[in-house]
């Protein structure tokens, strides 16, 4: 019936048909193996990029600021400093010197997906006899918003900004007991102040930051911070966010300009990222060595079991090479049968995951994907892991001698 196929395939075939228990035993076994692989690597991935978009979701990836201001000894005419004490200065509130030029050359790097200036400081808001600490950022929401999404983050009223429009987080609100609609004073440091309405209250998930952060338009902060024409930071967004301290360097390379990246101001974090990554690669590691083991025993236990016929093939004329590769293929097969099997029982238990493994309010705990390079790479991994597992039995079946082996 299927004479056409090479000698090797016909004859691996008729091994694992005639050891069905043991296929099916080892082919399971494989198939679980699989399974803990994709089901651990979508929940490890899953978690990772949400903590990421937790930590990214109110900040840009990179922040673009002035070179820090330097304190130098005054020097007399033959350049000896006699009796200098010098003390680093404070860092004044000041604009990036042509920050426009700065914000073109960013903006077309290749790696760059947007950039929005932004005019920031720090003010007093003042309502009635309440007065609370803010940071007042001035910003272009056109740009601003496809950084950081803080028109989805409104939870009262919209996130327009006109001139005397601001946006206020919801501790602050709840602080100061005001409403969309309400005015207040913004007074910055400068002691002259302005009303603004408020347009809208979002809720950035963080106590602190809804307490501190609020958002007008970027002449508005402009002309309360005094930075006429002026932006005091340069937001990034970039396409790789693990590339962001790349990216931050090759800005400091081309341009006189201090660049944080994510990745460095948040170190803690991504020092846990990777630790989580290390995890996920350990898990997949075990996991497919015990399969190759399990694989490896059968095969061997299958090399004495047909020890005879083996010897038999050989006396007819099957080569060293041809008897080889018949237990490779069936290492392959192993591993390709257990890799399509694995694959449906990880999908279905990410299915379950995600049906029942909710928050308080019904949205998934950790969103998922299902993503099939995920269910390619372990079919890959799991047949390659099979045929490297029944490369030691291939050999030793291989080298059988065959009068020895008909003779048992």
């Amino acid at each position: 019936m299927f004479d056409w196929l090479p000698f090797e395939w016909i004859a691996a075939s008729r091994f694992l048909r005639e050891g069905r228990m043991q296929t099916a035993a080892i082919v399971l076994g494989v198939s679980i193996g699989v399974g803990v692989i994709v089901f651990m690597s979508a929940l490890l991935t899953g978690m990772q990029k949400n903590f990421i978009n937790r930590v990214l979701s109110a900040q840009a990836h990179v922040v673009l600021l002035p070179s820090e201001e330097i304190a130098r000894p005054l020097r007399d005419a033959d350049g000896v400093a006699e009796a200098a004490v010098v003390q680093k200065p404070y860092q004044r509130l000041r604009s990036i010197d042509q920050w426009q030029k700065i914000e073109q050359q960013v903006a077309a790097m290749p790696q760059v997906k947007v950039v929005s200036p932004m005019a920031s400081g720090p003010a007093l808001a003042v309502r009635g006899d309440a007065v609370r600490s803010i940071n007042l950022a001035g910003i272009e929401p056109a740009k601003y918003f496809r950084i950081v999404p803080l028109d989805e983050k409104i939870i009262s009223g919209r996130a327009l900004l006109g001139t005397e429009d601001i946006l206020i987080g919801s501790e602050l609100a709840n602080d100061l007991g005001v409403k969309v609609g309400d005015k207040l004073r913004i007074t910055p440091s400068s002691g002259e102040g302005l009303a603004l309405k408020v347009g809208g209250i979002f809720d950035l998930g963080n106590k602190g930051a809804n307490q501190r952060n609020t958002f007008v338009a970027l002449h508005t902060a402009q002309s309360l911070l005094r930075l006429t024409g002026g932006a005091s930071s340069i937001d990034v967004s970039v396409h790789d966010v693990y590339a962001a301290e790349e990216v931050a360097s090759a800005i400091r390379a081309v341009a006189d300009i201090g660049a944080d990246s994510w990745i460095r101001t948040n170190a803690q974090f991504f020092a846990a990222v990777n630790a989580q990554i290390l995890a996920n690669v350990a898990i997949r590691f075990f996991v497919g060595l015990s399969a190759a083991f399990g694989v490896a025993a059968v095969l061997v236990v299958s090399v004495v079991q047909k020890s005879k016929e083996i010897g038999i093939l050989r006396a007819m004329g099957a080569s060293r090479g041809q008897i080889m590769r018949v237990f490779l293929v069936e290492g392959a097969a192993y591993g390709l049968a257990g890799s399509i099997l694995g694959s449906g029982l990880g999908a279905a238990a990410l299915l379950v995951w995600q049906q029942y493994v909710r928050n308080a309010d019904g949205t998934p705990l950790i969103p998922i994907e299902l993503d099939p390079q995920l269910f390619l790479l372990a079919a890959f991994i799991a047949t390659l892991t099979g045929l490297a597992a029944a490369v030691a039995p291939a050999l030793r079946g291989a080298r059988l001698d065959p009068v020895v082996a008909i003779r048992g």
